[in-house]
C-alpha cells in the first residue's frame, strides 16, 4: 500500500503533461496592442494554437519597462497556462532588481526575434554615417527613445560613449509609430527604432536608417553600416522570446518549446519576420535562448552602472 501511495503522485503528473493542455493559454506581454512586442506574440501564436490544439489569448500588462508584467507573471502556477514574452525590457529590468524576479526563475522556451538597434535620421540631415558621428563630436544632438534606462537610451547613450561624440540628449516617447512621426517633424534630432516601427517612412524617403547596431549588416538595408564598422564597439539587439516558470514540468516545457519552434518555422511567421527586415535565423530554442537571455541581463547590468542608472 505505501509503494501505491509513493507511485500515486507521479502517476498524476505525468497524466497531467500528457493531457496538456486541456484549456486556454495565456501570454503575458508588456506591450500594448500593436506594439513590435504585442505584435511579434500573435504572430507567434497564429500557429502554436494550431500545433498546441487550444486558444491562445494575450494578456497586456503594460507598466515599468516591463516590471508589472513580470509582477503579475510571478503571481501565476507553474503549470504551463501561462507563457511570458521576455524581451529586452524584461534584462533590464532584471538588471535592475525591479519585477520581483530574477533569470533564475524562468525556464527559456524559445526566440522569436533578434532585431538589431537601428540609428535613423530625418532623410537629407546628415551626409551620411560618418557625418552623423562628426557632428555628434562638435555638439550633443538629442535622441528620440521609447523608454529612458533601458535598450533605446542605453544604445544611444553607449554609442556616444564608445564612438568618443558628446552625451546625447534623451526625449522619450509613448512607441516607436509615435517617434518616428516626431523624427520626421523634427522634434529629435536622431531616434533608436526597429525597421517595423519606421518602415512607412523609410519607404516613403523621410526616414534614412543610418547606423545599425549589430555585428553584421542587414539584409534589407545592406547599405547601411553597422556602428562596427566606424570603429566603434557597440552591439545592442531587440530580442524577444517566451519563457515559463522555471519549475514548470519537464514535459510540459517541452512541448511548449516544440509548438513554439514549429510555429515559428512556418511560412506564416517568416513571412512576417521578413516583413521586418529579418530572417530564419531570429528563431531559435532554448539551448540559444537561455545562453542570449542571460548575457543580455549582465550586458544590459554593466551598461546601466557605467552609465550611472544603478549603483
Amino acid at each position: 500500500m505505501a509503494a501505491v501511495a509513493v507511485l500515486l503522485p507521479a502517476t498524476d503528473k505525468l497524466a497531467e503533461a500528457e493531457d496538456f493542455p486541456s484549456k486556454t493559454i495565456e501570454v503575458v506581454t508588456h506591450a500594448g496592442n500593436g506594439g513590435g512586442t504585442d505584435v511579434t506574440t500573435r504572430m507567434m501564436m497564429m500557429r502554436a494554437r494550431r500545433e498546441l490544439g487550444q486558444d491562445m489569448v494575450v494578456v497586456n500588462k503594460r507598466g515599468g519597462g516591463g516590471a508589472a508584467a513580470l509582477e503579475y507573471y510571478k503571481t501565476l502556477p507553474a503549470d504551463g497556462y501561462t507563457i511570458l514574452t521576455f524581451t529586452v525590457g524584461h534584462a533590464a529590468v532584471v538588471a535592475k532588481g525591479q519585477g520581483g524576479m530574477t533569470i533564475d526563475e524562468l525556464r527559456p522556451i524559445a526566440r522569436g526575434t533578434d532585431d538589431p538597434q537601428i540609428l535613423m535620421t530625418k532623410c537629407g540631415v546628415y551626409s551620411n554615417a560618418e557625418d552623423f558621428v562628426a557632428k555628434q563630436k562638435a555638439s550633443p544632438i538629442t535622441y528620440g527613445v521609447t523608454h529612458l534606462g533601458n535598450i533605446d537610451d542605453v544604445s544611444a547613450f553607449m554609442f556616444a560613449k564608445k564612438g568618443g561624440m558628446m552625451t546625447p540628449k534623451m526625449l522619450p516617447f509613448d512607441g516607436g509609430a509615435e517617434l518616428a512621426t516626431q523624427l520626421v517633424a523634427g522634434a529629435v534630432d536622431a531616434a533608436v527604432l526597429n525597421l517595423a516601427e519606421a518602415s512607412a517612412q523609410i519607404e516613403a524617403g523621410e526616414i534614412c536608417p543610418t547606423v545599425v547596431l549589430a555585428d553584421e549588416r542587414m539584409a534589407k538595408i545592406e547599405d547601411v553600416p553597422t556602428a562596427k564598422e566606424l570603429g566603434i564597439p557597440v552591439s545592442f539587439s531587440t530580442v524577444r522570446g517566451f519563457a515559463v516558470h522555471k519549475d514548470t514540468p519537464d514535459d510540459v516545457a517541452q512541448k511548449i518549446e516544440a509548438a513554439l519552434l514549429k510555429a515559428m518555422n512556418h511560412t506564416v511567421y517568416q513571412g512576417f519576420l521578413t516583413s521586418v527586415g529579418l530572417d530564419a535565423t531570429s528563431v531559435a530554442g532554448s539551448d540559444v535562448w537561455g545562453p542570449q537571455i542571460e548575457t543580455t541581463v549582465n550586458d544590459m547590468n554593466a551598461a546601466l552602472k557605467e552609465l550611472g542608472f544603478i549603483e
